[in-house]
């Protein structure tokens, strides 16, 4: 296989407006995503950080260091093409959500997740009027219509930008309520990592923890991390 990857052949790197929003131009040649399209991005703070992830490319261009650039062009490459979908895919994580499928032994670690998850699923009741039912184990568990047509209605209001964002949010904690409970600002994104990571956290404590596992817990919370700073950036 070839290790081929492009190189840095600019040397500056600026934000210009560009319509309603924010581009970036290389040497005075706009960016464009790997589709071609124009890499616009809604907001100023936004485009800074890409500018910085494309001013910290020396030599060959990493991608894997560019996160924000990667979520950009998803946003426009792929979720203004399947807005619909793709929220419709994420507003159904509340029929199978993380907080309502809870251990039924031992007695410190059910105590530990209802610490964790009710008060998100009381905040989601209250705020959002969707309750939803909790059951002990792992057989699935129908939840009332009316609160599944609550939380859809508001991932239906994320713009393009906001829907890249919350995808890798629910996506990686496995929680709608989680998600949605972060970017409305009812926790905080540490508080957040931990209430997703309730049942590792408690087998790594019993059983010890794998140096794979952690790696790889450790990107996927760097990922959880960015997708809420990409989220924030985007007004």
């Amino acid at each position: 296989m070839s290790d081929w990857a492009p190189k840095r052949f600019w040397k500056e790197t600026i934000v210009t407006e560009a319509g309603e929003g924010f581009t970036l131009h290389l040497d005075g040649r706009p960016v464009r995503t790997p589709l071609k399209a124009p890499l616009v991005v809604p907001t100023r703070a936004m485009a800074e950080l890409l500018a910085e992830e494309w001013e910290a490319q020396q030599g060959k261009i990493n991608p894997e260091t560019m996160p924000a650039t990667r979520s950009a062009n998803s946003a426009i490459d792929k979720l203004s093409l399947q807005q619909t979908e793709v929220a419709e895919m994420l507003a159904a994580y509340g029929g199978t959500d993380l907080l309502c499928y809870r251990a039924e032994r031992p007695l410190a670690l059910v105590q530990r997740q209802a610490a964790a998850w009710d008060p998100v699923l009381d905040w989601a009741a209250r705020t959002w009027k969707a309750p939803l039912v909790v059951t002990a184990g792992v057989l699935p568990v129908d939840q009332p219509a009316a609160s599944l047509a609550a939380l859809k209605a508001r991932v239906m209001r994320l713009d393009t930008f906001e829907l890249a964002a919350f995808h890798d949010l629910v996506a990686i904690s496995g929680s709608l309520l989680l998600a949605l409970a972060l970017i409305e600002g009812e926790i905080d994104v540490a508080a957040a990592w931990e209430a997703s990571r309730v049942d590792e956290t408690w087998q790594n404590e019993q059983w010890g923890e794998d140096e794979d596992a952690a790696r790889i817990e450790a990107g996927k919370r760097r990922d959880f991390e960015h997708a809420y700073r990409f989220y924030g950036l985007c007004r």
